[in-house]
């Protein structure tokens, strides 16, 4: 195996030693998805694959599947036979997923084994820190570090305003301001890549991270589009891909996502601030909404905490409360919020029907 050519992939010691299991096979890295194969890099070079039958039967859902920046095991090491076959997905360091778009329970990996994942936002009409909060909240979940990188600067004239906005919910991660006209912020993201370290660029769709991995290959490989009118994006990558950086490291490249819907993640560090006052709640289980000697309440009462990021934050709580429930679970977990138990939710409608019978 030419573990120094795989090095410059991200090869490490650990996805080595795992690959030791699979006698016969050859380990291989996916560097781009496409709907009915992969294109995976190898000892020898790129390779088209596709995944086994036995693999397919076995897969329990979606996310089993191989997805960019996933280890896998081949078994070719050249197409002179047909496309290589992929047997086995190592385990994975770290993941970047969300609950699938238009589906229940689906979750669709957005990419695999990264390092850090950078979260990028205009500074125009596209700037939105709900959203915002959503991505962070993923990212602390994927075990990859998050970095904030705000777009377009050129076309921003309350900089400061927003940057106050961002520090507001970023939970101490880093932020870094760039512009696609100009070379001002992207040497700084340059700080955050190695050789061998993989980052990936998430974020809506026009935010420019075309714009801004063309800048870190050097040349202008991606295509890229202007943003319309009503400064909404233009989907303009199409599939996820991995590239090699001309001085070492590794992009991932994803389509632009205009919904990001949590299927798993840890509000505490998205909202640490909010996590301090609940600590200090009478109730264990308080919902911050309308409980005696409720901290979260009284903090924005004395305006420590803003009523709108407490909102966002109630949100996403329901939205995970309710991820992987069938549809009587959900129904129940609805009521139960509604009205606190199946029992109240009757005595509210008989309530109700008495007035309109007076």
């Amino acid at each position: 195996m030419n573990n120094n050519f795989l090095a410059a992939y991200g090869l490490n010691d650990r996805f080595t030693q795992e690959a030791t299991i699979y006698q016969g096979l050859y380990l291989a890295r996916v560097i781009e998805q496409h709907r009915d194969f992969y294109q995976v890099i190898a000892e020898n070079g790129e390779l088209q694959a596709e995944v086994s039958g036995k693999f397919i039967f076995n897969a329990r859902n979606n996310a089993d599947f191989p997805a960019v920046g996933d280890w896998v095991m081949i078994d070719r090491l050249d197409e002179r036979s047909g496309n290589a076959i992929i047997y086995q997905v190592l385990r994975r360091q770290s993941v970047f997923e969300r609950k699938a778009a238009g589906t229940t329970h689906a979750v669709q990996i957005v990419a695999a084994n990264i390092d850090v994942v950078f979260i990028c936002m205009s500074l125009n009409d596209d700037f939105n820190v709900r959203r915002l909060e959503r991505y962070l909240t993923i990212a602390f979940n994927s075990m990859a570090t998050p970095v904030i990188v705000l777009t377009k600067a050129d076309l921003c004239t309350d900089l400061d305003r927003k940057i106050q906005k961002i520090s507001d919910v970023c939970a101490g991660t880093d932020v870094i301001v760039c512009s696609s006209m100009t070379e001002n912020g992207y040497r700084d993201i340059l700080t955050y890549i190695a050789n061998g370290k993989t980052v990936a660029l998430i974020g809506s769709s026009g935010v420019g991270k075309s714009t801004l991995i063309n800048r870190l290959l050097g040349q202008e490989v991606l295509a890229t589009r202007e943003i319309r009118n009503d400064d909404r994006g233009r989907h303009t990558t199409t599939s996820r891909q991995l590239l090699l950086l001309p001085n070492g490291g590794l992009v991932i490249d994803t389509p632009g996502m205009r919904e990001l819907q949590i299927e798993s993640g840890d509000l505490a560090q998205t909202f640490d601030d909010i996590a301090e006052f609940a600590q200090k709640c009478r109730f264990k289980d308080c919902s911050h909404t309308s409980e005696p000697g409720c901290a979260v309440r009284k903090a924005i009462e004395n305006g420590e905490l803003l009523q709108d990021r407490v909102n966002s934050y109630q949100k996403l709580q329901k939205e995970l409360a309710y991820e992987g429930l069938n549809s009587r679970q959900l129904e129940q977990e609805k009521i139960k919020n509604m009205f606190g138990s199946k029992g109240e939710m009757k005595q509210a409608m008989r309530q109700i029907k008495n007035k309109k019978q007076r």
